[in-house]
């Protein structure tokens, strides 16, 4: 029951662009073809889950430790750990993404090296300290974080690409009916905070 709680809250009830507003520069700029935004959410889920793995092993197993009695505590250097790995796994998925799918690769562009800025995977990463979630943990609520995510962008590029049929006022074209868009979305996942 605890890990089907994890699930739910990560992918519905605290979805990280809908309802922590987090990893929104992805979410806007990726979100015009379900292609890209498809593409996107791959590399998003795989870099989420192997970082709260990596991250939650260096957190608990490297940064708390003890010799001969005496207890060191080194978790100042967690979010400077934490970026190093999460640049490290980016630029792996990076190269493979590159070699295998040089067409999408070419169409995320700038936005595949910015996961590594992507607050949504580093706080991923801090939450999992926060929650004191032990390996398993971190890993599921990373990869669920990262359904989440995409979830959110395939979602609302489903929407955007209909949006292109439509004839808003001259005034809602373009970004501002994405902005709106992405505003009602959220407000429907707001609908699920009392779930878990």
């Amino acid at each position: 029951m605890e890990y089907l709680t994890l699930t739910i809250g990560a992918v519905l009830v605290n979805n990280f662009v809908l309802s922590r507003f987090l990893g929104i520069c992805p979410f806007l700029g990726i979100s015009k073809r379900i292609s890209t935004a498809l593409g996107m959410s791959g590399a998003v889920i795989v870099v989420m889950t192997l970082a709260s793995c990596i991250t939650s092993v260096v957190y608990n197993y490297l940064l708390r430790f003890s010799i001969a009695g005496t207890a060191y505590d080194l978790t100042f250097l967690q979010t400077l750990l934490f970026i190093l790995i999460i640049a490290a796994l980016v630029q792996l998925i990076e190269i493979v993404m590159q070699k295998t799918s040089p067409a999408l690769y070419q169409a995320l562009g700038i936005y595949l090296p910015l996961i590594t800025t992507n607050c949504a995977v580093l706080g991923a990463a801090t939450i999992n300290c926060k929650q004191a979630y032990n390996v398993l943990e971190a890993t599921l609520f990373g990869m669920f974080s990262g359904i989440g995510f995409a979830l959110a962008i395939l979602l609302f590029a489903s929407i955007r690409e209909k949006l292109e049929l439509a004839d808003p006022p001259d005034s809602f074209k373009g970004t501002p009916i994405a902005l709106v868009t992405a505003g009602i979305l959220a407000m429907a996942f707001v609908g699920f905070s009392g779930l878990c």
